[in-house]
């Protein structure tokens, strides 16, 4: 009989959709800020504009009836990002704060409010 896997456990990540982000490791490293696409909070990875692209063959089809070849983003670590500061131009860490009985991300070393 088989026994039931217990789901993974979904993790807390300290980006959202939409976020300004700049990548910190890899190919694509660089202090130039990227949006955040998508989040997968159980894998624990994101999705990058303009990071991590692949090339996907497309079948031919009623909607694609060419078929080829399409350049997409592929996820990321999230340990691989950091949020952009505009205060300072560049990533920076995060930590939560307790703002008007609310939990805010702040900047660890410019203070500024992220949500």
């Amino acid at each position: 009989m088989l026994a039931n896997k217990p789901k993974p456990r979904r993790r807390h990540l300290h980006v959202k959709k939409g976020d300004k982000v700049v990548v910190t490791a890899g190919q694509y490293k660089s202090n130039e800020p990227h949006e955040v696409l998508r989040v997968d909070a159980e894998k624990g990875r994101v999705i990058v504009q303009g990071v991590n692209l692949r090339w996907k063959h497309q079948k031919r089809s009623q909607q694609n009836p060419k078929g080829g070849r399409v350049q997409l983003e592929m996820p990321i670590d999230c340990s691989n990002v950091l949020l952009f500061s505009e205060k300072l131009g560049k990533g920076t860490r995060t930590k939560i704060q307790i703002v008007d009985g609310k939990k805010r991300r702040v900047g660890v070393s410019c203070g500024t409010q992220f949500d």
